[in-house]
């Protein structure tokens, strides 16, 4: 009987040292090299992209379209990604706040439905962007902050007043509150 035991207990602990093998040949700290390089890729597209909006001029004085030096579909993907990994960390925080047992009820149904507003900002994002790009511009960026939506395009040529006019409605037909809209152009130098 004595020896059962300790065949199982050696199986037990052989398996447990095989498990953890595999867990530390394929785990996260493999991939740390390949993390740091992609932070510091993000790092430099979102300075790129900071610089890119100061270059960003006002054409008239309405809160009408801008204009930037240049601008790519890689460049929107780019500032996709990093609001996207933004909201990643803060969902990932609401989680963690609706898991705490020493948070009352509310504060719990508080995270929860800050979870639901996260999650229903970028499904309007996507149907925003989805529909500017039905009036044929080749790229679209919908960033919602709250009440307010700032609408980026990706063009050959200025907007047009009507043009701006007709991506507003768009904006202002999917969402009922909307206090400020700001379209922008990005020229399209690829043509």
């Amino acid at each position: 009987m004595l020896l059962k035991k300790q065949t199982v207990w050696l199986l037990t602990m052989l398996s447990l040292v095989v498990v953890l093998s595999v867990y530390y040949l394929t785990g996260p700290d493999q991939n740390s090299s390949n993390v740091a390089s992609n932070q510091e890729e993000k790092d430099k597209q979102s300075t790129e992209s900071t610089k890119q909006k100061e270059e960003t001029a006002k054409i008239s004085d309405k809160e009408v379209p801008k204009v930037a030096i240049s601008s790519s579909d890689d460049e929107f993907e780019a500032l996709r990604i990093n609001i996207q990994d933004e909201r990643s960390k803060l969902s990932e925080e609401l989680t963690n706040k609706m898991g705490d047992t020493s948070l009352s009820a509310e504060e719990k149904n508080q995270a929860v439905e800050a979870n639901n507003k996260l999650s229903e900002t970028a499904t309007t994002e996507q149907v925003l962007e989805y529909e500017i790009m039905q009036l044929n511009y080749p790229a679209a960026l919908v960033r919602i902050d709250g009440n307010k939506v700032d609408v980026t395009v990706k063009t050959d040529e200025k907007l047009t007043a009507l043009e701006v006019a007709d991506i507003m409605d768009i904006v202002n037909t999917e969402m009922d509150d909307v206090e400020d809209v700001a379209v922008e152009f990005k020229l399209d130098e690829g043509k």
